[in-house]
């Protein structure tokens, strides 16, 4: 399982998707959750509405290809048409395990037409995506309830579909009990299977 950290690996949520927070993430071996878009023609990182302090997507790269090259990047985008100019950024710093989430599906058919990874998104409000058979993995993600099992965790890496699991301290939960589950799964070892923390150092020591 790999260990891709929320917006970096914050010890104050005023790191979120900061320099600070990657690099602590990149140290520690893990992979990336962060957020894109786009301000004055440039792309940022960014979760909520940008300002012209924000993170140029082009930093971001920089250092990733400087200490994080080995690990993935799982990229949120928040806004509508950036695919040209986040695929040229990608292939100016060499990223190659990275994948995008979270367009709307218009969007989506852009990066699916370009040939760029995609993970279609399941949760409790959306069951089934017309997305399944051309994405590369699926974003498991779980709002209010965990409405998932391990059967359909394993149906998924059986359709050699990559799985993110969201642990459900993003939503304000308890990950303890899906953390307990995911130890059920044969093997742990799986690198298709991914899970999306805010506590990545916690869940290194877990699984391990």
């Amino acid at each position: 399982m790999k260990i891709l950290a929320h917006r970096g690996y914050w010890r104050d949520a005023r790191e979120k998707n900061t320099l600070a927070a990657f690099d602590r993430a990149w140290s520690g071996g893990y992979g990336i959750e962060t957020d894109l878009r786009d301000i004055d023609g440039s792309i940022v990182v960014c979760h909520d509405l940008p300002d012209r302090g924000a993170l140029s997507f082009a930093n971001f790269l920089q250092a990733y290809a400087a200490r994080g090259g080995a690990t993935p990047l799982a990229l949120n985008i928040k806004a509508d048409g950036l695919q040209q100019a986040v695929a040229h950024q990608l292939s100016r710093y060499n990223a190659e395990d990275y994948f995008f989430f979270d367009m709307s599906v218009p969007d989506s058919l852009s990066y699916l037409r370009a040939g760029m990874p995609v993970y279609a998104r399941l949760s409790e409000y959306e069951p089934h995506t017309p997305l399944h058979e051309k994405a590369a993995g699926v974003w498991l993600d779980a709002f209010e309830r965990e409405w998932w099992n391990l059967d359909l965790v394993r149906s998924l890496r059986a359709q050699t579909k990559a799985v993110v699991i969201v642990s459900p301290e993003l939503h304000g939960r308890s990950h303890q009990g899906v953390w307990n589950a995911l130890r059920g799964l044969t093997p742990t070892t799986d690198t298709g299977l991914l899970l999306c923390t805010d506590f990545p150092e916690d869940a290194e020591q877990f699984f391990t």
